[in-house]
């Protein structure tokens, strides 16, 4: 699909820059983002540790996933979306995805970018192993 600038999981850091060019579109008059990072806690709990994990399906679900938000959205209503994911142990604060949706106007961006955000999420066999300041961990999106 046209639409899709970018589909990518990578085990090296990510990019807002190279998100926003690829998603830049003459026609566009709205483009939203969403850049997820690691944090420093989770449920109450502090975070040490923090790695993700993706089945080798991962970069095609992804693009399958984009597709169908791009196809959702109707003919011409989004000219470019992409999207980053990041592998591999990552520090606090650095990015794990970067998400990005252009159209004509803000309101079908804002709604493009989150959905793509929500469905990779959902959808991408994509997990987190963290480990927690006592020393115990867990497996986030693992089945």
């Amino acid at each position: 699909m046209e639409a899709i600038a970018l589909a990518e999981i990578r085990d090296t850091p990510l990019s807002v820059d190279e998100v926003l060019t690829a998603v830049a579109h003459p026609r566009a008059g709205g483009t939203a983002f969403f850049v997820g990072t690691v944090r420093d806690h989770d449920r109450g709990r502090g975070v040490t540790a923090l790695s993700y994990s993706a089945h080798p399906t991962a970069g095609q679900r992804m693009r399958e996933v984009m597709e169908k938000v791009v196809a959702d959205a109707g003919e011409g209503a989004l000219h470019r979306v992409a999207a980053l994911h990041r592998v591999g142990d990552l520090a606090v604060g650095d990015l794990a995805v970067v998400v990005a949706a252009a159209a004509s106007h803000r309101e079908e961006a804002f709604a493009a970018c989150r959905r793509l955000v929500d469905d990779i999420k959902a959808e991408v066999p994509i997990w987190k192993h963290q480990t927690f300041t006592g020393g115990d961990s867990e497996w986030v999106g693992a089945c």
